[in-house]
């Protein structure tokens, strides 16, 4: 019986090949005999997921059907579970959530049962994952490294064969760098589609209407990019009260066939470094492509200039990050900002709200030079990271280095390559395209316009089904 996928396990459960409860027991299985090393799933709910299950079985017989009945799976531990702490990676007490938040209460609807959830950065503010509370997740292709963050727990839990899907967050790249670095799929969807509200830290008020949060998407994590597709279906809508007000439907893929695709591929940054096998493979693909019959570029100039698409990201997030600062340092930070030693950073923390609206026009302005790009090209390709997956390093931000080619970059240029898609809000799959010469995993990002998301899912399963570039099991697990 082929159980690879969230897919597979749903045609097994129609079938009656299998049960929930049997698919859970699989699962709860999978995570006891291998998170020991990986510490990704680190709050287990499985009492309760073990009577959901014969409750899903029971539905199943009188001749229910919804699109996940019965599918165990984990979310990322930022989420709201009734019942569950949310905890961020913060030490000290915490209340358990009175309800789902809105991305949970879809999946239940639906008919998932949620084995638990998986481990995160302290306050997600990290491109490695460990707090605190949890500890560290180790990267399932090799226990030395990291699985990336803010999602890290997500991603190893899916590469490891513990659930077919997962659900992260996705500010600098937290659903995009994980999936890269353990080699699985993930998908960023268009900013806006899927309602945030039960997705705050434990401090934030639990308010009852659509809590936005500026540049951040929630989305899935998954095996393949026909599962990603599925679990998009069920997260994304208008939330209350803006459901009474407009209905939600996505356009559908621009093609069907890889030959279609007008493919703008990028392989240099001209903020940061990007290693050479990363490169390599990301050529050989857009020969691949080439000789599929689809039209590739390589054209810049057409797109947003990557430099202020870059910059403008780094000063919104500072923004958003200085609304949430205590008051002591935020006071220091705007010292610092009226003050000779003040830069960037501080200024961007303690922007003032004219400051902020004037930037955010600039960033519509990038917005209509990406709608005309679309115009030409259906998807732009680029590496998700400079580099592979790094061994875990916990010292602060600013003595971290990243080895890119044996030279040494900046920590926080990790997030650069992700950041072009960001503050425009376009949707992103992130795909396995290959192995390093270390054999670590390498991604590739699908960037397609926005709200066209079906057009990038549609193109990465292309690239998968049609090219061969498909999930690997880690060597070990």
């Amino acid at each position: 019986m082929r159980m690879n996928t969230a897919i597979d396990q749903l045609s097994a459960l129609k079938s009656g090949e299998t049960s929930s409860a049997e698919l859970v027991e699989i699962a709860i299985e999978q995570i006891q005999r291998v998170d020991g090393a990986i510490n990704a799933v680190v709050v287990k709910d499985f009492s309760r997921a073990r009577k959901m299950a014969k409750a899903a079985d029971k539905d199943r017989k009188a001749g229910t059907d919804r699109p996940l009945l019965g599918l165990p799976l984990t979310v990322k531990e930022a989420f709201d579970v009734e019942g569950m702490p949310t905890t961020w990676g913060l030490p000290g007490k915490h209340v358990p959530a009175v309800t789902d938040a809105v991305v949970v209460e879809r999946l239940r609807t639906a008919g998932a049962i949620i084995l638990g959830k998986t481990n995160v950065a302290t306050m997600l503010s990290d491109w490695q994952t460990a707090n605190e509370v949890f500890g560290v997740t180790n990267n399932p292709w090799g226990n030395e490294r990291t699985p990336g963050g803010s999602s890290g727990g997500s991603a190893a839990a899916v590469a490891c064969g513990m659930v077919p899907l997962e659900f992260g967050s996705d500010l600098a790249g937290s659903l995009r760098i994980p999936a890269a670095f353990c080699g699985v799929f993930a998908h960023r969807p268009s900013h806006g589609i899927v309602p945030m509200r039960g997705f705050a830290p434990p401090m934030a008020p639990r308010i009852p209407i659509s809590q936005p949060i500026d540049q951040s998407t929630l989305g899935p994590i998954a095996r393949t990019a026909a599962d990603l597709k599925l679990a998009l279906d069920v997260i994304a809508g208008p939330d209350i009260p803006d459901s009474a007000a407009y209905r939600f439907s996505l356009p559908p893929a621009r093609h069907s066939k890889l030959k279609d695709y007008r493919v703008l591929v990028l392989e240099e940054h001209p903020l940061v470094a990007t290693a050479k096998d990363i490169r390599g493979v990301i050529d050989k693909l857009t020969k691949r492509l080439r000789s599929e019959g689809c039209h590739v570029g390589h054209n810049t100039s057409e797109l947003p200039d990557m430099m202020d698409l870059t910059w403008t990201f780094s000063a919104l997030l500072m923004s958003l990050i200085g609304a949430d600062m205590s008051e002591d340092d935020y006071a220091a930070a705007a010292a610092q900002a009226d003050g000779k030693k003040g830069g960037m950073r501080e200024h961007s923390l303690t922007m003032s709200h004219r400051d902020w609206v004037v930037l955010d026009r600039h960033r519509q302005t990038l917005a209509a030079t990406w709608r005309d790009a679309f115009q030409r090209w259906d998807v732009v390709l680029c590496p998700v990271t400079p580099c592979t997956a790094f061994p875990h390093d916990g010292r602060p931000f600013e003595k971290r280095k990243l080895n890119v080619d044996g030279s040494k970059i900046n920590y926080e240029k990790i997030s650069f390559w992700t950041t072009l898609a960001t503050p425009n809000g376009l949707p992103v799959t992130t795909i396995p395209i290959g192995l390093d010469r270390e054999g670590l995993p390498i991604g590739l990002q699908v960037v397609g316009p926005r709200l066209e998301d079906y057009t990038s899912l549609e193109f990465a399963d292309l690239l998968e089904h049609r090219l061969g570039y498909r999930y690997v099991a880690p060597p070990t697990h």
